[in-house]
């Protein structure tokens, strides 16, 4: 098993060009590196390794027996014993004794493509079929690890990251897309396939691409999507469908922990990392578990004394690091190293210092990601009924005036505000249920980004992909098409590209397992109202670890890994780099009114701070 950096591509290029797209990913494999080149086809592979289980073994590219199909992967494969047994028994023979990446070089020759579906594990990988004449692009079901390419007319780039993928010499002057920075401010992320540059897209989570070698041709196709309304409801009682939940947690905890380097665990005191924690602990009473945390010195947005609370539970090795200005200003300078593909999240900053921190101790931690948006934990999954209610009732001339009087109302700068979340609210009630979600988390609302682009914008163009979501969604309940969009477009391109970027910049493996394959086909099987039971979020996951948490861990309210970033923005200087086809003065002045107080600005200006640093390459 091995956390890595892939990087190729057919057609213009030489090994030369190979060697500098994957040194540019020398962080995300420090302990080996591989190629293949062929002149004669003009096919380039190459990879770095952070070596996890197998550390002498797993070497990539690996090839088949008969030379015919080459791997290179980025990942874990979870299920790698049992897929493994399957293929022996089929007599299939491996040379290693513990490599997940054999595994899929015999099960591509098995199954073919049928193998993904097959997979539980976390990976962007490539496989060259010569006898086939193709080369296979592959991301995992829920977008864990990142897979770009582009496509020109005389090569097929590819690489786990932007930054290497755009010094290709056919990539070195793309220009920005217009459309897909007006969907950053929208949505505060680059939605799948979008990146900030027109012609350079990302593969999909559960997406197939197959390259002719021959011809350059592609096709692509979706193995595997997340989708709520069309499955039948498990069988059996509530009570049983929260023991099997425990039970599939469990076992995912217990997969993700096979490594044979030191493992720890992030832990914030919330329900989702305590689950993980509490789980691991009794999987591995032997041994001191270790657990780490980040606090910050300002109380709202600090949870160390719950953190403290949940390890003096599980008796952990409990290490926590604090997080100020200071610090925020110190690693707004890596950015454009963390963000070849910027995401507005500011939580981006302590995300780093805390895998840096545990990277001091150990190679690989388990998180809780993924709970939130699979089980409605977010705060505006609480906002919907009274939202709909709202929509129904109130006339549009009333809302905006009552809008108006909203941003009159005093700014706080404390996590989630009463004004903050009033102002957010209504904001986002000022379009059609199937845009509430994107307008509700996004930094600027279409009217604003109209501004931003001196243009006049059409919000059903900015919010297309949450609007095809939505519509297409099987099922009609509202909280179902919001859980269809936190999963399908916020987890993968927010959240795990944010901790994604944010481990690997430091060599560190992330596991999340709450995204095993069996609890993300349990919870598609769930009905809504076991997941928000009236004002209650995460309702049948509380149940589940009744009997593995307390009560007060359970029920307290959640947080979120927010930052002070609204006062510390005040102290910083704006962005100097001028960003092509937005208006730079209109954001200055809106720099100024956010230092005087006068309007909170936050979210569009650390998604300006995460774009500058994020597209200035030279840096």
């Amino acid at each position: 098993m091995c956390m890595c950096g892939l990087a190729g591509f057919l057609g213009i290029g030489d090994e030369h060009t190979l060697r500098i797209m994957t040194d540019a990913m020398v962080h995300r494999g420090p302990d080996g590196e591989g190629s293949f080149c062929d002149r004669d086809k003009a096919i380039y592979l190459g990879h770095k390794r952070l070596a996890i289980i197998d550390p002498h073994g797993g070497h990539q590219p690996m090839w088949s027996k008969d030379k015919q199909i080459a791997v290179i992967f980025n990942g874990e494969i979870y299920n790698h014993r049992y897929l493994r047994k399957e293929l022996e028994e089929k007599g299939h023979q491996f040379v290693s004794k513990n490599s997940d990446t054999e595994v899929l070089v015999h099960g591509w020759k098995a199954w073919g493509e049928e193998m993904f579906s097959r997979i539980d594990g976390m990976f962007a990988l490539c496989i060259y079929d010569r006898l086939h004449k193709t080369v296979t692009l592959a991301r995992d079901r829920i977008g864990e690890k990142p897979l770009y390419y582009a496509a020109r007319k005389d090569s097929i780039v590819f690489a786990s990251e932007l930054g290497s993928l755009l010094l290709h010499p056919t990539l070195q002057n793309s220009i920005l897309s217009k459309t897909a920075l007006q969907k950053f401010f929208s949505y505060g992320f680059f939605p799948a396939p979008f990146t900030p540059y027109d012609g350079v897209y990302k593969v999909k989570p559960g997406q197939i691409m197959t390259v002719n070698t021959e011809t350059f041709s592609i096709k692509s196709k979706k193995y595997w999507s997340f989708m709520l309304g069309n499955k039948q409801k498990p069988s059996g009682t509530v009570e049983d469908w929260s023991m099997e939940l425990e039970y599939l947690l469990h076992e995912s905890v217990k997969s993700r922990m096979e490594a044979d380097v030191p493992l720890g665990f992030f832990l914030s005191g919330g329900i989702d990392s305590s689950a993980i924690t509490s789980l691991a602990n009794d999987s591995n009473r032997s041994k001191k578990i270790k657990t780490f945390s980040i606090g910050f010195q300002e109380s709202s947005f600090d949870e160390t004394k719950w953190a403290d609370e949940v390890a003096l539970l599980v008796n952990s090795q409990h290490l926590t690091k604090k997080f100020n200005l200071e610090n925020a200003q110190n690693y707004i300078s890596k950015l454009p190293n963390l963000l070849s593909e910027p995401i507005s999240d500011p939580s981006i900053l302590p995300t780093h210092m805390l895998c840096g921190f545990a990277k001091e101790h150990i190679n690989v931690a388990l998180s809780g990601d993924g709970s939130d948006e699979l089980f409605a934990g977010y705060d505006p999954f609480l906002a919907l009924r009274s939202a709909k209610l709202y929509h129904n009732i109130m006339p549009k001339s009333i809302h905006a005036g009552i809008a108006h009087l909203a941003n009159q109302l005093p700014i706080s700068d404390a996590n989630m505000s009463i004004d903050f979340i009033i102002r957010r609210s209504l904001g986002g009630l000022s379009g059609p249920p199937n845009q509430w979600n994107p307008r509700w988390l996004g930094p600027l609302m279409p009217d604003q980004i109209s501004d931003l682009f001196n243009e006049l914008i059409d919000p059903e163009d900015l919010y297309s992909e949450a609007i095809d979501a939505w519509e297409s969604c099987p099922s009609h309940d509202i909280v179902d098409k919001s859980l269809d969009f936190f999963t399908r477009f916020y987890l993968p391109d927010n959240i795990l590209t944010k901790t994604d970027r944010a481990s690997m910049s430091v060599g560190l493996e992330l596991r999340n397992p709450f995204l095993s394959n069996a609890i993300t086909e349990f919870v598609q099987r769930l009905p809504a109202d076991v997941k928000l039971r009236g004002t209650k979020t995460k309702w049948i996951l509380k149940q589940a670890l009744k009997k593995q948490l307390p009560q007060k861990i359970i029920n307290r309210k959640k947080k979120g890994f927010g930052i002070p970033i609204a006062k510390w923005l005040r102290k910083m200087d704006q962005p100097k780099q001028s960003i092509e086809h937005i208006d730079n003065k209109w954001l200055g002045n809106k720099w100024k009114m956010h230092k005087r107080k006068s309007q909170d600005n936050r979210l569009a200006l650390w998604a300006w701070v995460a774009l500058a640093n994020g597209l200035n390459r030279s840096a």
